[in-house]
């Protein structure tokens, strides 16, 4: 069985029976079947499902944000933003599939005509984690569906309501029964289980967002059975504050960066490194900022910070928090396990980091901050780079010349220049290095999942 757990208050909320492999098989093959049907189905018609899902979303966000908080633990408010950010992922591609998958045609010589057209995959296998619930899975699945593929959900065990619910709300939209599924696995079964459905003959590829060890254990099974992935992993994003930064803007935004979602996010604001001129007024204000951050129940209007989602995820935060100081990092504040129930930990701010200390080199996954002082740019540069990841990344600067020639030399798959990192449909997303490859959203994104297929046209 699978238990789901409320992380503000401990209690168990429901239990869900897991799926075996003759069960997980059968409903890939239903899923094929109506693949089959889809991938036949007008453009337009797809375009009139998916603004009618774009419509539920919008029309029950308040039922489906609450259940985001009772089993993870985000805030009300912004589980509410999240099911709307999901709508607006459906609508975009509702509205720019067409363009995007449309055929490309090129004079060849002899006057031969070629063209390229974009086919659906089969079925694409997501892999999805509990921080975001519902925006992960629609992230790719919108793209995807609307590209012509069939969908299996392997969603994570502590968010199985949303899972269902997801699967629910592509019905209600109309669309075929079985064109998107999910699958329920407890976590002591996932790598067996994905292995089978990475497998499957029905399945063309797989989309993961997770770990990074999730993700190199999943391309390695996707690898062997040459099947396309993509890979949406850890990150450690530096927000770089030089000295002509408006200080005011700077410390919102990456206080706001590090304490959405608790700092639950691989696009989470977790190195601010700051030029030594603004050190002490940045490390002032943010202390500030994030002492006067309120912590508690997620459905109280008040509370900006929720429980971390599970009660291990808290433990390997402040183990590393506890090792950080230990080596040398200067605690500001936070860094104690509350009393009482829940899952919570307060925001946390480690100033005097340097290379060899953990969070210098680890990704916390949680409302802690690491202060890492620099010089100049270069200096700025070289520690942004030195991490094996390279998710996002910010730049903080009066000169926004100044700021691009940096962001330029980061190893990251995008960079905002004063502003914190955030996934818009309208933009590839995805990283480099140990946070993966392939893009996500805009054109990018839905030309992953397709079989790019050239044609030659010699007379006629």
């Amino acid at each position: 069985m699978i238990s789901t757990i409320n992380p503000a208050t401990e209690e168990v909320l429901a239990e869900y029976q897991t799926m075996s492999s003759s069960e997980i098989e059968a409903i890939i093959n239903r899923t094929h079947g109506d693949f089959l049907a889809w991938r036949g189905v007008s453009m337009q018609e797809r375009t009139l499902l998916m603004k009618r899902l774009a419509a539920l979303l919008r029309d029950q966000k308040e039922h489906h944000a609450a259940l985001i908080s009772r089993e993870m633990g985000k805030p009300l408010a912004q589980a509410v933003a999240e099911v709307v950010k999901c709508s607006w992922v459906c609508d975009f591609y509702a509205e720019q599939a067409s363009l995007f998958l449309k055929p490309e045609e090129s004079i060849l010589d002899g006057g031969a005509r070629g063209v390229v057209k974009f086919e659906p995959f089969g079925l694409v296998l997501g892999i999805m984690p509990w921080n975001f619930p519902f925006w992960q899975v629609f992230r790719f699945a919108a793209p995807a569906i609307m590209a012509g593929n069939g969908i299996i959900v392997k969603h994570s065990p502590n968010v199985t309501g949303s899972a269902i619910a997801i699967e629910k709300l592509f019905r209600e939209a109309g669309f075929p029964e079985n064109l998107f599924r999910t699958v329920h696995i407890a976590l002591d079964d996932v790598d067996r289980l994905s292995g089978f459905m990475i497998d499957h003959p029905a399945v063309g590829a797989v989309s993961v967002t997770g770990s990074t060890a999730a993700g190199r254990a999943v391309a390695t099974k996707a690898g062997r059975a040459l099947k396309k992935s993509v890979l949406e992993l850890g990150g450690s994003d530096p927000y770089i504050v030089l000295d002509d930064a408006d200080l005011a803007l700077a410390v919102d935004q990456c206080s706001a960066a590090r304490l959405l979602n608790s700092g639950q996010s691989c696009i989470a604001a977790k190195r601010f490194i700051v030029h030594t001129a603004v050190m002490e007024q940045f490390e002032a204000r943010l202390l500030h900022r994030m002492k006067s951050a309120v912590m508690g129940d997620p459905f109280d209007p008040a509370v900006e910070v929720g429980p971390i989602a599970r009660s291990d995820l808290r433990d390997q935060l402040h183990d590393q928090v506890s090792r950080s100081v230990a080596q040398g990092a200067r605690l500001l504040c936070g860094g104690e396990i509350p009393s009482g129930r829940g899952f919570f930990y307060p925001p946390t701010i480690l100033s005097g980091v340097h290379k060899g200390i953990a969070v210098y080199s680890e990704e916390t996954f949680g409302p802690v901050a690491t202060l890492i002082e620099v010089r100049d740019d270069q200096e700025a540069v070289m520690i942004a780079n030195d991490t094996p990841y390279g998710l996002g990344s910010a730049v903080f600067s009066g000169n926004t010349e100044r700021a691009l020639a940096i962001a330029d030399q980061l190893d990251v798959g995008n960079c905002f220049i004063n502003g914190m990192v955030k996934s818009d449909p309208r933009l590839p997303f995805g990283g480099v290095k140990e946070s993966g490859y392939g893009r996500e959203l805009s054109s990018y994104g839905i030309r992953e999942f397709v079989n790019i297929k050239g044609f030659c046209i010699i007379g006629g």
